[in-house]
């Protein structure tokens, strides 16, 4: 017998749950598109070629991918991200007019571990941003930031970096080149690993025990801002140090320094950023998974398409579907039951179908139970539910054009023509909503 369960890490999504998180992604999608990027489906099936190219996300995120061979032995990935089958869209499509903006809400697979707010099947809500080489993408994506967690209630933090400047700081430390993207792996596990835990990895790369050391001794310093770096290291000229510069000053000028913390040891995991990369966490810290993040990457579609020379000037923000629930799941859920039941008694279910149309024509979320259920038993299972309104239709009330409604919450019945059951329905939807 087959022992029914889900696959770890995966999860059926239903009842309140499911009207919470459609809500939440049409919160996105609306902010989206005032943003003017446009909506874009990409392929969950790749090739595992352009999956696991030294231009996708690195070693660290092949380790957790999903691949497998079609019947004509293809080797194929399920897709880790939404950024890479982007990049393949991009690149396949050169007539695309720049600046092309774009969004996605689609699942993503990772076999990477579990905890609450991270899956194995789960929901990346995506911008991308093409053609925009300057800090006013980033900055754009900042905004959109704020204005999404806003929406939700959320208080956040956004923290943001330079992998450019950090790269040259830690030139300016000694680490040679090969090793600039491990080092940055370790240091972006900063807040999560021990002092002693960073010791241990730097020691096991093999570096020269006096970079170590001063390695560790930047690390140490408490309040490091990019000032102190910039003056300890002369960088002030350098080409990472001005690129953060521009967008600090147009984050203060836009009034988001508040919310936007530079963060210099911020690398993020995967290897494809070039240039600015920020995450998003709960402003109270008490979640402790990132809500979202994104970053600078001008370099993975030229290379896709083989031409090294050409950049595509490309910056994206994700935000963390899962992260965002596990976030709001103790929450009231801001999404009404079913606020109209349509209850026929007797041979009326023509006139139930109609009065429902009738309902849903005016905007309001409308059921007809043609169950057949005992009046008690009905009623209990629908207040048990927060049902307020439940409309009533035997054969008295279809001969004479009306409804009986029935107010669950105030224990009150009136016999009204339906247009009459709607005003009232619409005052108290209004007046819910005022309070």
């Amino acid at each position: 017998m087959i022992k029914l369960q889900n696959v770890k890490g995966t999860n059926d999504y239903f009842g309140k749950e499911q009207a919470l998180r459609k809500k939440v992604q049409n919160t996105l999608q609306e902010l989206f598109e005032l943003y003017d990027f446009d909506g874009m489906d990409t392929t969950l099936l790749n090739e595992l070629e352009l999956m696991t190219s030294k231009y996708a996300g690195g070693d660290e995120i092949v380790k957790e991918m999903y691949q497998l061979k079609d019947q004509g032995q293809r080797n194929l990935a399920l897709r880790y991200d939404l950024t890479i089958p982007f990049a393949k869209v991009i690149a396949l499509n050169p007539g695309l007019p720049f600046p092309y903006k774009r969004y996605e809400i689609g699942k993503v697979f990772r076999d990477g571990p579990t905890k609450r707010g991270r899956l194995r099947e789960f929901v990346q809500c995506d911008v991308d941003v093409v053609g925009i080489a300057g800090p006013a993408a980033e900055a754009e994506l900042m905004q959109l930031a704020a204005d999404v967690f806003g929406k939700l209630d959320i208080p956040i933090v956004l923290k943001w970096n330079n992998r450019r400047f950090l790269g040259e700081v830690l030139e300016a430390l000694g680490v040679p080149h090969f090793e600039k993207q491990s080092v940055m792996l370790t240091l972006d596990k900063i807040a999560k690993v021990s002092s002693d835990g960073i010791r241990a990895e730097l020691i096991d790369k093999g570096l020269n025990a006096a970079i170590t050391t001063a390695i560790l001794e930047l690390i140490a310093i408490r309040d490091l801002t990019f000032d102190k770096l910039t003056d300890k290291y002369g960088l002030k000229e350098s080409v990472g140090a001005q690129e953060v510069l521009a967008l600090q000053n147009l984050i203060t000028s836009i009034g988001l320094e508040d919310i936007c913390q530079f963060d210099p040891f911020l690398s993020r995991g995967l290897s494809f950023y070039t240039g600015t990369v920020y995450e998003i966490f709960d402003a109270t810290y008490s979640f402790t998974s990132s809500l979202g993040g994104g970053g600078r990457y001008d370099s993975i579609i030229g290379q896709l398409v083989n031409r090294d020379d050409i950049e595509y000037p490309t910056v994206g923000l994700s935000f963390g579907m899962e992260s965002i629930m596990a976030m709001l799941e103790n929450r009231s859920t801001g999404v009404p039951p079913s606020p109209v039941v349509i209850v026929p008694i007797g041979d009326t279910i023509t006139a139930a179908l109609r009065a429902a149309a009738q309902l849903r024509n005016c905007g309001i979320r409308t059921s007809v139970d043609s169950g057949g259920r005992k009046l008690r038993k009905l009623l209990a299972s629908l207040s048990s539910k927060g049902i307020r309104n439940i409309i009533f239709i035997g054969e008295d009330e279809q001969a004479n054009a009306q409804v009986r409604w029935k107010d669950m919450t105030q224990k009150t019945e009136k016999v009204l023509t339906i247009q009459e059951a709607i005003t009232l329905i619409t005052e108290q939807s209004q007046l819910l909503r005022e309070v």
